[in-house]
C-alpha cells in the first residue's frame, strides 16, 4: 500500500529536528514576510540549516510563500525565491498568482504547492493550477470526506489534506486587536502568538478562539482541533498523497507526540488494516491525554454536509 507523506509544521530548528525524528517525512516552515500563519519566523540562514538537518535525515523542507501580496510586498520576492532554490528547499507553497508569475520570469525550477485556503474546493481549479506549474494542491479545510475523495479521483496533481490541528477561520489585513486596545484606552502590547490571546462568543463563552496579529494583519483560529486519526484508513484507501499536522500555537512536546502517533497509525495501516484497527483506540487515548482541556478534538467538516 502507498504510504502518504506525513508533514508537520515547525517553529524553530529544534522542533524541526524533533518532529522529523518522531516520524515526519517533511516539514513546513517560513517567514511572516512571505507566508501566512507560519509557526515561527525562519530567516534564510535558518532555512539553510533546516534543509541540511532535514536532508541528512531523508526528510523534505517546504517553505510557505503563501501571503496575499500587495504591490509593495513584491519587492524582494524574486530574490527570495532564487535564494530558496539555491539553498535547496524541496518545494514552495503558494497561494497568490504573483508567485507563479515571478517563478516563471526567473526560471524557477522548484516544485510549487498550491494552498489558497478556501479557494481549493474542486478538482478543476486544482488541475488548472497543475497546468500552470503546481505539483500539489492543499484541499480546503471545509470539505467533507466524499468531496475530498472525489477530488483525488479526478486530480492531476498531488493532494494534501490537514489531518490534525487548528485552522484559520478569519483573516483581516487590519490590526483588529491593536485597534481595539487603543479604543479601550489601553497601551497596545505585543499581539503575537506568544501572548495567547483569544476571543469568545457571548452565548458560548467556553469556546476560545485564539487570535493574533503579525505583519499580515489579524488571524482568528478555530476553537477546536481537527483530528482524523480514527479515519486515516479512508484517506489512505483514497491514496491521498500528504497528511498535514498543523502545529501552530502548540508547544514542541505536543507536536512531537502527535507526529509520533500519526506515524505509528500510518505504518500500522500500511502493514495491515487489522493492525491499525487494533491500535487506533489506544492511539486516540494517547492523543486525548496530551490534548489541552479547552480544545476539543473533532472531525471538523469531514463528515458534515456544507450549508451554503
Amino acid at each position: 500500500m502507498k504510504k502518504p507523506e506525513l508533514l508537520c509544521t515547525a517553529a524553530n530548528l529544534d522542533e524541526l529536528t524533533q518532529v522529523i525524528e518522531a516520524g515526519a517525512d517533511a516539514v513546513s516552515i517560513g517567514h511572516e514576510r512571505y507566508g501566512l500563519r507560519v509557526a515561527g519566523n525562519f530567516e534564510l540562514e535558518d532555512i539553510r540549516r533546516a534543509v541540511k538537518i532535514a536532508h541528512a535525515r531523508s526528510a523534505k523542507v517546504y517553505v510557505s510563500v503563501n501571503a496575499l501580496f500587495h504591490n509593495d510586498d513584491l519587492k524582494g520576492l524574486p530574490e527570495y525565491l532564487k535564494a530558496l532554490e539555491k539553498i535547496g528547499v524541496d518545494a514552495i507553497v503558494f497561494g497568490d498568482t504573483a508567485v507563479v508569475m515571478i517563478a516563471r520570469q526567473i526560471g524557477l525550477k522548484l516544485p510549487l504547492h498550491w494552498n489558497a485556503e478556501v479557494l481549493t474546493t474542486n478538482y478543476e481549479t486544482m488541475n488548472y493550477w497543475g497546468r500552470k506549474g503546481a505539483t500539489r494542491a492543499f484541499v480546503a479545510r471545509e470539505l467533507n470526506m466524499d468531496a475530498i475523495v472525489e477530488i483525488k479521483e479526478n486530480a492531476e496533481v498531488e493532494i494534501q489534506v490537514q489531518v490534525h490541528g487548528m485552522t484559520c477561520i478569519f483573516h483581516s489585513r487590519r490590526n483588529l486587536v491593536t485597534n481595539y486596545e487603543k479604543f479601550k484606552g489601553q497601551e497596545p502590547k505585543t499581539t503575537g502568538m506568544d501572548r495567547k490571546l483569544f476571543i469568545t462568543e457571548e452565548k458560548r463563552e467556553d469556546l476560545q478562539y485564539p487570535i493574533f496579529e503579525d505583519r499580515n494583519g489579524t488571524h482568528i483560529m478555530s476553537a477546536e482541533d481537527i483530528c482524523i486519526l480514527e479515519y486515516l484508513d479512508e484517506l489512505m484507501d483514497a491514496e491521498i498523497d500528504s497528511f498535514k499536522i498543523e502545529g501552530i500555537m502548540k508547544d514542541t512536546n505536543y507536536n512531537v507526540k502527535v507526529t509520533s502517533i500519526y506515524r505509528r497509525a500510518i505504518d500500522a495501516y500500511a502493514e495491515s488494516p487489522d493492525k491499525f484497527r487494533g491500535m487506533v483506540d489506544g492511539l486516540m487515548d494517547e492523543l486525548r491525554s496530551i490534548q489541552p482541556s479547552h480544545r476539543e478534538l473533532t472531525t471538523g467538516f469531514f463528515f458534515k454536509e456544507q450549508v451554503y
